[in-house]
Order: C-alpha cells, then sequence, then structure tokens
C-alpha cells in the first residue's frame, strides 16, 4: 500500500488553488460548533447575533496565534528565513496556540460588549469539543498527528473500520510502519467529553464551571494522548509543549472552581 496515496489531501482544484480536505473539515468544525452553540446562546439571553460578531473576531485571531504559537516552539526551522513564517499553507499550526488565542479574543470582546466572559465560555464550552472532534479528522486526512509505531493486529483489535486502518500506514523514520491512531483517540475522547458536558447543562453548575470542566477533561486527555505521538512540540528536552500546558490548563481549572465555590462564594449559576 502507498501510504501517500491512501487519501488525498486535496478534495478539488479550482484552476491552481488546491483545496485541502484539512480545511473543508476545519471550517465544518467551525460551522456545527457554531450551530450548536448560537441555539444555546439565544436561550441563554445572548443577542442574536453576538457569537457571530465574536466569531469574526475570533477565528482569525486563533489562525494567527496558533501559528505563533507553532513557531515559537519551532524557533530553528525560521530564525533563518523568518518569510517561511507567513507560509501556513505550508503546515505548522498548534491547537494550543488557537485556544489560546480563542480566548484572549473572547475575554475582550465580553468586556467590551459587557457581557460575562464566563457565561459565554460557558454555553460555547460543549461547541469547543464538537470542533475539536471534527477537527481531528483533518489531521486522520493528512496522516499527521498520529502516534508511535504498532502492529496491524494491534489496531485490527480495537475494532476500528480497515479504512482507518489502512491509513494508518505511514512512513516513520524512512520505515512503513503502522502508527498509534491519536487523532482518533482524541476525537472520541472529546465524544465523551461533549456528551458529560451537555448532561452537566441541567445540574446548572455555578458560572464558569462548565468552562473549567472543558479544560480539564480536555487537558487530561491531551496529556496522556500527546505522550503517544511522534509529532510534539517540545519547550525542553523532552518536556512536551502540550503536555505543559494541559497541567497548567488543569491546575487553572480546578483552582478557579474552588476559588469561586468556596472564598468567592459566587451566587451566579448557568443558568443565569
Amino acid at each position: 500500500m502507498d501510504f501517500l496515496v491512501a487519501f488525498d489531501p486535496i478534495a478539488f482544484e479550482i484552476g491552481a488553488l488546491k483545496v485541502r480536505w484539512y480545511g473543508l473539515i476545519i471550517v465544518t468544525g467551525i460551522v456545527l460548533a457554531y450551530l450548536f452553540a448560537q441555539r444555546e446562546a439565544v436561550k441563554r439571553g445572548l443577542p442574536e447575533d453576538f457569537l457571530a460578531d465574536l466569531l469574526i473576531w475570533a477565528v482569525p485571531m486563533a489562525i494567527i496565534s496558533a501559528r505563533i504559537y507553532y513557531v515559537i516552539m519551532k524557533w530553528e526551522n525560521y530564525s533563518d528565513n523568518p518569510i517561511d513564517i507567513i507560509k501556513v499553507w505550508e503546515g505548522g499550526i498548534a491547537i494550543h496556540g488557537a485556544l489560546i488565542g480563542a480566548f484572549v479574543t473572547a475575554y475582550i470582546f465580553c468586556r467590551i460588549k459587557g457581557v460575562s466572559f464566563l457565561k459565554v465560555a460557558d454555553i460555547t464550552a460543549p461547541s469547543i469539543l464538537i470542533g475539536q472532534i471534527i477537527g481531528r479528522w483533518g489531521n486522520f486526512v493528512n496522516q499527521e498527528a498520529h502516534g508511535g509505531p504498532v502492529s496491524r493486529e494491534f489496531l485490527e483489535s480495537l475494532m476500528i473500520p480497515n479504512w482507518i486502518i489502512d491509513n494508518m500506514y505511514v512512513q516513520l523514520n524512512g520505515v512503513m510502519t503502522y502508527v498509534h491512531p491519536t487523532f482518533l483517540y482524541e476525537s472520541l475522547w472529546n465524544v465523551i467529553g461533549l456528551v458529560i458536558l451537555v448532561m452537566l447543562r441541567k445540574a446548572n453548575l455555578k458560572r464558569g464551571e462548565m468552562f473549567f470542566g472543558y479544560l480539564i477533561w480536555y487537558s487530561i486527555g491531551r496529556f496522556f494522548i500527546e505522550g503517544l505521538r511522534t509529532d510534539s512540540l517540545y519547550l525542553i528536552a523532552e518536556l512536551r509543549s502540550a503536555q505543559v500546558v494541559s497541567i497548567i490548563a488543569i491546575a487553572f481549572a480546578v483552582g478557579m472552581i474552588i476559588y469561586r465555590r468556596f472564598i468567592q462564594k459566587t451566587s451566579e449559576h448557568y443558568t443565569d
């Protein structure tokens, strides 16, 4: 099997323009996430155009920050050729950078609009998972963000379709081998998280706890899945940046839940 043609990353071409499946999948994830959040936002009293206006700012800033994060972590690849920094189409973005950029943008936007950031974050937390669930399949098409070597027998034991197994046959260190479908692990982990967060809406948690719950759930999964990947970004030596950020996110979220519940004793709830 030739791994280069397992799945064509090019969806279609318009003249010299090549439209990639990765981009289409990411856009699909954003649209579905928006539609899911929009219904809840209106139900919770936000203006009908609030989320659409927020996306106009948040999506570009997420892309820019995702690229900046990646470039910082891979500066040795760009220090001699800074012009390559803008070549996003050649690959090189990081989801943690995207999340940081989107959250900062949303916080500033909410402050300007006079709306509680935590209220918006609670409403959109499940939708963020939707975007991540779908977005990881872009990595599948590109045969990237995968793990280390495994046997085909191991993949078959996971009871996943052959078309996924076949696309996990890649060139790793110059050798064709089957690899961990870490994109799938993360996607399924986020599906479970989505179900949990949607169910927690009925629990009427304290304001912010849906969002903090998202940070905790996603970060736990990402920490362990990152340990299987072969393309990790590193801070120093064997210190994987995604795992460090995950630990920080978990500590922050747990700390905020404790602070708001037992020290600040906030009376605001999700449905307020």
